[in-house]
């Protein structure tokens, strides 16, 4: 895309977006910077991302399980290195739960692994997961909502995923510690989509 990311927003909406997210992530990722060219993107997954984290039911680590699976599935680099470090430095994920799905081999944890394995159902299915996953899933604590609350993680991970897509964002600084942890990404993101066709 040619339009680059926005260091400098001109309107007083952007401003106040930009500001929000200084203060709420205590940086402008360069992510930010590249939906700014769509004020109402970057917005609505600010949003969305304050509703996901607060109201979702799940805790932070199986939140960033969830994010990290279906930015691995998609292909997005700078996602599973963004996710990879809050997981990590704020969620607590150890590296042997991140690292198992940034090169998609087993979880160490089961429920975590029953939980990505949900999420993929869901992503690779397109919202109609089969009668036996839907039951193992309930069947291991998690709720219905829990299951539409997946749908919204998969709606946020599109507005970045797609977004990082078009506009090959860079990755952060912050974020590059954990770009070398991801390992092989690009033959196994081939591998994912080829699989399921």
């Amino acid at each position: 895309m040619k339009s680059g990311a926005v260091e400098q927003p001109n309107d007083d909406w952007l401003k106040n977006i930009y500001e929000r997210s200084r203060k709420e992530t205590k940086m402008l990722p360069n992510l930010f910077k590249v939906m700014a060219n769509a004020p109402e993107l970057l917005q609505s997954y600010l949003d969305t991302y304050k509703l996901f984290s607060q109201h979702s039911g799940f805790t932070p680590e199986e939140q960033q399980i969830i994010f990290l699976v279906i930015s691995y599935e998609n292909g997005c680099n700078y996602c599973l290195a963004a996710h990879s470090t809050v997981a990590n430095f704020s969620a607590g994920l150890s590296y042997e739960v991140t690292d198992a799905i940034c090169n998609d081999t087993a979880i160490p944890v089961s429920k975590y692994q029953l939980l990505a394995d949900f999420t993929r159902e869901m992503l690779w299915s397109r919202g109609r997961p089969s009668e036996s996953k839907t039951t193992e899933f309930l069947s291991a604590g998690y709720t219905e909502k829990q299951i539409l609350d997946i749908i919204l993680a998969i709606s946020l991970k599109t507005l970045s995923n797609y977004t990082n897509h078009l506009y090959n964002t860079p990755i952060d600084s912050v974020f590059k510690a954990q770009q070398s942890r991801i390992g092989k990404l690009a033959a196994r993101v081939f591998q994912s989509f080829n699989r399921n066709k």
